[in-house]
């Protein structure tokens, strides 16, 4: 480890300066809502608002800017399972060089048709970035094409942490930066502009529960493959840490934390209602450990980079039904009832009797487990909270309604 490059506050003061104009400082705004849960200031760090969608333009112009003329001239490759693969076809586009993305076959739509706008050209292989990565490799190696590898090279580090440069100006006496965390580009570069001028700031990790293999890496002191992969946030779905960032990370960074599949669906629901922010899931994983650790002592003022805001909108609805449905506004339930006229008409008028607004009914009359003059009935409602959920089961149970849950 000791022989991997190094990334220096002054590597990234210039990478600030070789992205001049191509990027723009994205906004800090203050969250009303999470500070009052916490007890502190909290900020959030707009990357979602970023040229392309995401921080990955910071980095993925910093290292192809950097290659040599004949570099250049042999165009560049990369995998990506969408923010990177837009950073780089516009980095590359923008520089004048041929650009070529693997990406992963379940990819978002947007995030493929925006890497081909931007001029890459495109080609799904595998069903992981982790699988990708293998064939932009082969690629490289048959082309001579540079690998321009999504986070462990230390000029994309250099370029990430241009955020940090920013949030240092931005909010001066931050206490605690939140970073949501795949393969560590970011919170590397992050922590090294902070860590440089204020070694006071605590720096915090994030991955999805479900897609974590910092936490065994930094307690084994190498980078170890997570076991599993199935996570909704694709962005930090990342299988390995990059040698690189994972040595600054091991170094400088306080602490890593996980947060659960809900707690991405709600923190993105939240973004949503109360800071009119759209952010993919990978961007939200700050804001869950916020919501997930209110209670901690948290050093304010805190700042959370919302890394990303490039979703399709498909699986934003599943997601803000998910996110309902955690949060207490979505209630599903079955209810095994008499087939007979006027049936589901009191169930429904039963519903609205407790303030729930049935949303969608489905009849079921094949259930073996059914006697034959019975039906069941699927319910979905919205409701108006966890408190609200338990009031309407108590009283249709209380109205003698047989209630399942599936």
């Amino acid at each position: 480890m000791a022989t991997l490059p190094t990334v220096t506050l002054d590597d990234i003061r210039s990478a600030r300066e070789a992205l001049g104009d191509l990027i723009r400082p994205t906004p800090l705004e203050y969250s009303r809502t999470l500070s009052e849960k916490v007890g502190t200031q909290v900020f959030l760090k707009c990357e979602n608002l970023q040229r392309a969608g995401s921080f990955k333009i910071r980095g993925a112009y910093t290292r192809i800017a950097r290659l040599s003329e004949e570099e250049k001239a042999r165009g560049v490759v990369a995998a990506s399972a969408g923010n990177h693969a837009q950073g780089v076809a516009l980095a590359a586009t923008t520089l004048g060089i041929r650009s070529k993305v693997y990406m992963p076959v379940g990819a978002a739509m947007p995030k493929l048709n925006a890497t081909r706008a931007y001029g890459a050209e495109v080609e799904q292989i595998g069903a992981t970035l982790d699988e990708s990565l293998v064939a932009a490799r082969a690629y490289a190696d048959d082309t001579g094409a540079v690998l321009i590898h999504p986070f462990d090279h230390a000029d994309i580090v250099a370029g990430q942490g241009t955020c940090g440069l920013e949030i240092l100006e931005q909010c001066p006496d931050v206490g605690t930066v939140v970073v949501s965390l795949g393969g560590g580009g970011l919170l590397a570069g992050v922590a090294t502009a902070i860590k440089a001028q204020r070694d006071d700031v605590t720096l915090v990790g994030v991955q999805a529960d479900a897609a974590a293999a910092y936490p065994m890496s930094l307690a084994a002191g190498h980078p170890i493959a997570a076991e599993r992969m199935a996570t909704m946030a694709d962005g930090i779905a990342v299988g390995l840490p990059g040698a690189v960032p994972f040595e600054v990370i091991r170094q400088l960074v306080d602490r890593v934390d996980t947060v659960s599949e809900a707690s991405l669906s709600r923190a993105m629901l939240q973004l949503l209602e109360h800071s009119k922010l759209v952010v993919e899931p990978a961007g939200a994983a700050g804001v869950a450990l916020i919501n997930e650790a209110a209670d901690r002592a948290w050093s304010g003022p805190i700042v959370v980079v919302l890394s990303g805001g490039n979703i399709d909108p498909m699986l934003m609805l599943r997601i803000i039904r998910h996110g309902m449905a955690a949060a207490g506004r979505y209630l599903q339930f079955r209810v095994v009832m008499p087939d007979r006229p006027g049936s589901l008409a009191r169930l429904i008028s039963d519903c609205a009797a407790t303030d729930a607004n049935v949303i969608e009914v489905e009849h079921m009359r094949t259930d073996p487990t059914l006697m034959v003059d019975e039906v069941d009935i699927l319910v979905q409602v919205e409701t108006k909270g966890a408190a609200h959920c338990q009031a309407v089961l108590t009283s249709l149970r209380a109205a003698g309604y047989r209630l399942k849950f599936a």
